[in-house]
């Protein structure tokens, strides 16, 4: 069993920790700061993100997303034939993200992800994972303008974000997370997300997940179980009918539980935690799970966020004397 992340950190540390990126954002917008000294202060914030979940007993990490304005302008605005839109509300949440739009056929650049990753590994005391926007979920979250439709966007979309994927393997990630949070809200296209899954992970010797968050997938299971990926990051915090699904959950794969709040900042207790842990080892052998929140903690403050983290790795270290 181990216990990660499913991606974004706070932004904003406690005083006298790293720099504060906000103001720092503020300052180049004021022309205060130039580009490269903004550069020097995400890379401080990610290094003290990396330390702070080390320190706090997780396994697999990732950089925190610290560069990331959000999951969809941080992909669409580095490929080719997407335009950045306005502002819309992201799923039920209180935060709007600007909406890419395609205006013509899409294409890869070059790395977008892969500088960010390098720094990550290079700094982390723990194994660091990839996380890419999944196809579908980017489609769906997008204007399709010149793609015509959702689909077609998201096949366009597969064939880039494969090339990316490449890059992150080629780059040392041996595990690489796609976002597709989407499908809980659109269960009825699957079958786009089968197609546009099958064609991002096409020949990736990495280890591939599928993550969801804020609602269930007991629409499409056992289903989406059968997609091509060995993990499968459901939330059964803001989707609990996600424990009707467990029966069926196939032996060959794996389970990352999202068992703690990422919207709240209430702290779960220890039991809590473990007792939920044990309620999916019933169904899932202990070596087959991962153990995180319910979604990115940056709807947190980072003291919550981290108490979360230190509570969850508490908790597994209970559940990892569960027996298959």
């Amino acid at each position: 069993m181990q216990v990660t992340v499913v991606g974004s950190y706070p932004k904003i540390g406690s005083p006298g920790r790293a720099p504060n990126l906000r103001t720092a954002i503020h300052r180049l917008d004021a022309g205060r700061l130039s580009a490269a000294e903004l550069q020097e202060v995400e890379r401080q914030v990610t290094v003290d993100v990396l330390e702070q979940q080390a320190q706090a007993g997780i396994d697999l990490v990732t950089d925190g997303q610290i560069r990331w304005d959000d999951g969809q302008t941080y992909f669409a605005r580095a490929i080719a034939g997407f335009d950045i839109a306005g502002l819309i509300r992201y799923f039920d949440t209180n935060t709007y993200y600007r909406q890419p739009e395609a205006t013509g056929p899409l294409a890869w650049k070059g790395p977008i992800a892969v500088d960010d990753f390098r720094f990550a590994k290079a700094h982390s005391a723990k194994p660091v994972k990839a996380v890419v926007t999944g196809p579908y979920t980017l489609a769906r979250l997008s204007k399709p303008g010149a793609a015509g439709s959702v689909k077609a966007l998201a096949l366009e979309l597969a064939k880039v974000l494969h090339q990316e994927a490449m890059a992150l393997e080629a780059a040392g990630a041996d595990f690489i997370q796609f976002d597709e949070p989407a499908i809980c809200w659109w269960p009825e296209e699957l079958g786009v997300l089968r197609e546009a899954s099958e064609v991002v992970t096409d020949g990736l010797r990495a280890k591939t997940a599928m993550y969801t968050w804020f609602r269930d997938v007991a629409a499409v299971a056992p289903q989406v179980f059968g997609l091509p990926f060995q993990v499968f990051g459901l939330d059964f915090v803001w989707g609990p009918r996600n424990w009707e699904t467990l029966s069926r959950f196939p032996a060959g794969k794996e389970l990352a539980l999202g068992i703690v709040d990422a919207r709240n900042t209430r702290l779960e207790p220890v039991q809590e935690i473990t007792e939920a842990i044990k309620r999916a080892a019933r169904y899932v052998s202990p070596d087959r799970l991962y153990v995180n929140r319910s979604a990115g903690l940056d709807y947190l403050p980072r003291q919550s966020a981290y108490n979360k983290m230190v509570r969850l790795a508490e908790a597994a270290r209970q559940g990892a004397t569960l027996h298959p």
